[in-house]
């Protein structure tokens, strides 16, 4: 198959809606922070409560799925009645979640609020939200931009919360710090209120292709290039909750000083900033199914490197940096492939099925990280399976066809 073209974008013909861009991309940083910091709770957590990595990673692999079985439910809710009521409930459920995290009495409270309450807010306040709000209020021309600002924006998130995180639990401890963070969670309503709006505003609205929500299901769920993306998705789900929940305790277990940890993390934050804001620019000039193909190759070239070769600090940081760059950055693409297909009236709905093949992912690369680490004392069986599933999403995304569906109206 040849080589990619170069597609000559076309001028924005409107500049772009700064206010609105701001606000996603700061509630972005919020939502994304404290879920990507959970892995520097772990060990203080068990080392506290005498539970096992398996009571951990099941919270954690429950935060992941709740994320992803609620993200299209939340995506549809928003689509009918406005992105601002949505993003409401998700700083108060992610405050909550937090909070009964933070009691560490039980693991049934870590597992409604780590797991379920922390990944219902994660999945009304995450990309699926935010990034269909944008799109209809901004022009095609300039979508893969503006989703890789606010991918890049979810990046920093991660970026601030692993020092944050590390140094909220040195000063006060696993459980105050989580108080703390859920009492930050609740600014989320008042930065998300130029967000307002549904479906039916936005510069978008006028053109869009009229369906219900069964229609447009079953439209998607039959076209064969939307199926083989959310097939795709489920594979970065899977990588990247793995190396963000178990990552801190894997370079423990190799006698790494844990500021290592920390520097990794933030590291993949950064360099995930520079990633997510590169994919925007290369999913608008080129073939965005070869580059998610790319990408899925890269990760897992990377991993097997990082397995293989010697483990000393300096192969943590250049491990780091790569992820980094892969980490986020199929996003802006894999979301912009769903808007190009069929439009924006649904973009909540349908964008949020698509994490949901990335949570269900995300749900075994965490919980499995715990079960396989206690019953072999190694994590590398879970790193190996996340090579080959690299593998396939590459081989999936390659022939996914970058045009919206053949409507009705427009044969």
């Amino acid at each position: 198959m040849s080589a990619p073209s170069i597609v000559a974008a076309p001028a924005a013909s409107r500049p772009m809606p700064w206010p609105i861009i701001i606000a996603g991309s700061l509630i972005a940083v919020l939502t994304f922070g404290p879920r990507s910091a959970m892995g520097f709770f772990q060990l203080p957590m068990l080392q506290d409560t005498g539970w096992d990595r398996t009571t951990f990673g099941l919270a954690m692999a429950f935060q992941n799925l709740a994320w992803g079985v609620s993200q299209p439910f939340f995506g549809a809710i928003a689509d009918k009645f406005g992105t601002w009521r949505v993003l409401l409930a998700s700083g108060l459920l992610y405050a909550l979640g937090l909070f009964l995290m933070s009691l560490g009495t039980s693991p049934l409270w870590l597992h409604i609020g780590g797991g379920v309450l922390v990944g219902l807010g994660v999945g009304s306040g995450s990309f699926g939200i935010l990034l269909s709000a944008f799109a209809r209020n901004v022009t095609p021309e300039q979508r893969s931009m503006a989703f890789g600002i606010c991918t890049a924006a979810g990046s920093a998130g991660m970026f601030l919360s692993a020092p944050l995180s590390q140094g909220l639990i040195s000063a006060y401890g696993w459980s105050d710090s989580l108080v703390y963070l859920a009492i930050l969670m609740l600014l989320v309503p008042l930065i998300a209120i130029p967000l307002r709006g549904n479906s039916s505003s936005g510069i978008t609205s006028a053109t869009e292709y009229k369906q219900t929500i069964g229609e447009a299901l079953k439209e998607a769920l039959g076209h064969r290039s939307y199926l083989l993306l959310v097939a795709g998705f489920f594979v970065c789900g899977y990588q990247v909750a793995f190396i963000t929940a178990h990552f801190p305790a894997y370079l423990g277990d190799l006698g790494i000083d844990a500021r290592y940890a920390v520097i990794a993390l933030a590291l993949i934050g950064f360099f995930n900033i520079i990633g997510s804001l590169a994919a925007g620019v290369i999913g608008q000039r080129y073939s965005k199914p070869y580059f998610l193909a790319y990408i899925y190759i890269a990760r897992s070239v990377a991993v097997s490197a990082f397995i293989l070769l010697p483990k000393s600090p300096a192969s943590v940081i250049i491990f780091a940096i790569v992820m980094g760059l892969l980490w986020l950055s199929t996003v802006p693409p894999t979301n912009a492939l769903v808007a190009i297909m069929f439009g924006t009236k649904h973009l909540g709905l349908l964008g949020g099925i698509v994490f949901l093949s990335h949570q269900v992912g995300s749900f075994l690369g965490v919980w499995m990280g715990g079960y396989l680490y206690d019953h072999f004392g190694t994590y590398d069986p879970v790193w190996w399976l996340g090579v080959a599933l690299g593998i396939f999403a590459a081989i999936v995304h390659w022939p996914i066809q970058e045009k919206g569906v053949l409507r009705p109206a427009a044969a």
